[in-house]
Formats: C-alpha cells, sequence, structure tokens
C-alpha cells in the first residue's frame, strides 16, 4: 500500500523553525507532486490584542502576509503550488480553541494528506505559538505526520 499525498500542511508563526517546517513540507509535496497550504496561527497576545483593538487588524495582516510571502518563495523555487490562510490559535470564547486544535481543524478544511509541523524548542517568545501545538498534533492527527 502506498502514501498518496495531494496536499500537505504546514503551519507557521513566522518563526525561523516554522520556515524551516515550510522547507520540509515543499519537499515532501515535491516528492509526492502535491501542493502545499500553510496555515499562520495567531498567538494569544496578538489574538487578545486584536479582539480588545489594541493592535489593527490590518496591521497584523500586513505582517503575516509579509511571512507568507517567504513562504511562496520557498514554494516558488520548487515549482510547488501554495495557498495560504491565517487562523486565530486561541479563542476567549471557547476553551477548545488551542494551536493544536486550530491545526488539525484546519488540515480537515482544506483535506490535506500530510502535515509538516515544527517542533520548536520553548523559547518564550509571544509569537511563537507552534511550540505548544506539536506533541497535540503528533498525538491527534490521522493524518501522517512529520515533526521537525
Amino acid at each position: 500500500m502506498s502514501l498518496t499525498v495531494d496536499r500537505v500542511l504546514v503551519p507557521v508563526d513566522g518563526s525561523d523553525e516554522s520556515l524551516e517546517a515550510v522547507e520540509y513540507a515543499v519537499a515532501v509535496a515535491d516528492a509526492y507532486g502535491a501542493a502545499v497550504h500553510a496555515v499562520y496561527v495567531l498567538g494569544e497576545e496578538v489574538v487578545r490584542a486584536i479582539e480588545e483593538d489594541a493592535v489593527d487588524e490590518s496591521e497584523v495582516a500586513e505582517d503575516t502576509e509579509a511571512f507568507t510571502d517567504s513562504v511562496r518563495a520557498v514554494a516558488d523555487a520548487a515549482d510547488v503550488p501554495v495557498s495560504s490562510s491565517i487562523a486565530y490559535g486561541f479563542s476567549t470564547q471557547r476553551k477548545t480553541t488551542h494551536p493544536g486544535s486550530v491545526v488539525l481543524d484546519t488540515a480537515d478544511e482544506v483535506d490535506a494528506d500530510f502535515l509538516v509541523i515544527p517542533r520548536e524548542p520553548l523559547t518564550g517568545e509571544p509569537g511563537e505559538v507552534l511550540e505548544k501545538a506539536a506533541e497535540y498534533v503528533l498525538l491527534y492527527a490521522s493524518q501522517p505526520v512529520l515533526s521537525v
């Protein structure tokens, strides 16, 4: 039985580790003739700041778009199709919304066949939200997962 991969999901958060995960996702996609979907997961501090109007949502969108341009550059260099989205990694309304659940929900929404997730060191940087998601995704994903 062989593995069929049409879409590789890679969550990103603007960190160097997540850009490295993009490189792995693109390599997997290239090997299988698949596409990549990058979901930018916003951290708790950013989500709270948006909800409290402490930061302009358009500024956050510009920052995420700048990082997504880096993702596109990696994919374009390998001639791999790429799509992207942004998701709140936390919710003040729903206790069950956290980075891991957002990654798995996005995998279902985009019909991902393979996941590549950065396993980041616990640095405490507010933008690096995926360090909390890797173990959860490894435990609960129904797709194959590469943790880098």
